[in-house]
């Protein structure tokens, strides 16, 4: 679901089975294809997409469980699976090693989209296991510090959604700030990176009820 360019499927791959992809950019798409030239590349969304008969045994969506419709999405997912299939959706929040940094730059942001939704780094969690469709939810995160520069960072900042649904104006003063907000710290900072997996699984009969653990 939503695989880009193709960086979670690299882990797919490694699973041995055969994978599709389902990505409706086709210029993404291209790429896709071309890095893995042995899977299966479907040019559509995921709410278009209609499973084969039976379902299949694993979904996965990287990064990508917020591009898809909040309200068809768990119930389109527990449907295209096989009883006892898996869904494996991986996601990332961004936060900072320096308290300071981080509130200097989320004023930024603020600035350049007051509206912007402000999501918990485990809002997919709440979001699966609310929808009551799924069993043996299972969580697991990682946080890793990574360092950054200023175009690097900028880099980053350029393949958010929220910044890629603005305008070329908007991008421009928003990068602006931030350039200057990040050399301010002398031209580098701390990224930590939070990274949440959250597998479920489709329940095999009635009376499965929903059940939870982490790490």
């Amino acid at each position: 679901m939503g695989a880009g360019t193709g960086k979670g499927t690299d882990l797919l791959r490694r699973l041995g089975a055969p994978v599709t992809c389902l990505e409706p950019d086709p210029r993404m798409a291209a790429l896709l294809a071309a890095r893995h030239p042995g899977i299966r590349v479907l040019g559509t969304t995921f709410e278009q997409w209609r499973p084969p008969a039976g379902g299949v045994p694993l979904l996965a969506a990287a990064l990508a469980w917020h591009w898809l419709d909040p309200a068809t999405r768990n119930r389109h997912a527990h449907d295209a699976l096989t009883p006892g299939g898996t869904l494996a959706v991986l996601g990332h929040t961004y936060g900072y090693a320096d308290p300071e940094h981080g509130r200097a730059l989320d004023a930024v942001f603020r600035s350049a989209d007051p509206t912007a939704p402000r999501r918990r780094p485990d809002w997919f969690l709440h979001d699966i296991t609310g929808s009551g469709l799924f069993a043996d939810v299972t969580t697991t995160t990682r946080l890793r510090d990574m360092p950054f520069t200023t175009d690097r960072y900028l880099d980053l900042v350029r393949t958010f959604g929220p910044f890629r649904r603005r305008t070329p104006d908007e991008q421009t003063r928003g990068l602006t700030a931030l350039r200057h907000t990040v050399d301010g710290f002398g031209g580098s900072l701390i990224v930590r990176l939070h990274t949440t997996l959250v597998l479920a699984r489709r329940p095999r009969g009635a009376g499965e009820g929903t059940t939870l653990t982490g790490t």
